[in-house]
């Protein structure tokens, strides 16, 4: 099971500096990512909304070492915080946008516990999907959002092959806010 570069250049450190609890891989799709942390021994929980998504991810099940929890859930009813507050080591998010989650996301991740975070930003449109501003990011929207974490890698432009504009960022929760 290959990851996504982002998450395969940070997977190391991920796998030797995280807090005890699951990894949650939200909107995971496919579950490729949380699929390849779960090979080298990581608890996950795949979150998506789509039968069809999870049925690929279980698929793929047999081949991991870890423990992996799939979960179907609608992340994007109104009011609703489907997160528990500080219970994952690690959040992956990909290609997702829903900005109401964001403070859920802040809340449900441990005290230096990982984030890594990767989707589309506005300059997306003209390359194709999503063409919708409400799942493309404005400049400096994600890291504004994760500003008083530490920030241990943040990009903001165009990647090739494909051609894509995307914003990533992987920073970690600080032990305590003063």
């Amino acid at each position: 099971m290959s990851a996504d570069d982002l998450l395969a250049a940070f997977s190391e450190l991920i796998a030797a500096n995280r807090p005890d609890g699951p990894v949650l891989d939200l909107a995971s799709g496919d579950g490729h990512n949380g699929l390849f942390l779960a090979a080298e021994g990581l608890p996950v929980i795949l979150a998506d909304r789509s039968d069809e998504a999870l049925n690929k991810a279980k698929v793929t099940l047999d081949r991991t070492r870890g423990k992996v929890t799939l979960w179907k859930i609608d992340l994007e009813k109104a009011g609703l915080n489907p997160l528990k507050e500080d219970e994952y080591s690690t959040i992956l998010v990909f290609r997702y946008l829903h900005r109401p989650l964001v403070p859920c996301i802040r809340k449900a991740l441990r005290a230096k516990g990982f984030l890594v975070y990767e989707t589309y930003t506005v300059d997306q449109a003209q390359f194709g999907k999503p063409r919708n501003p409400d799942f493309l990011l404005k400049p400096g929207e994600l890291r504004s959002w994760f500003k008083d974490w530490q920030v241990l890698h943040s990009f903001e432009g165009i990647l090739e092959n494909p051609r894509r504009a995307i914003a990533q960022i992987v920073c970690r929760k600080p032990s305590s806010y003063f």
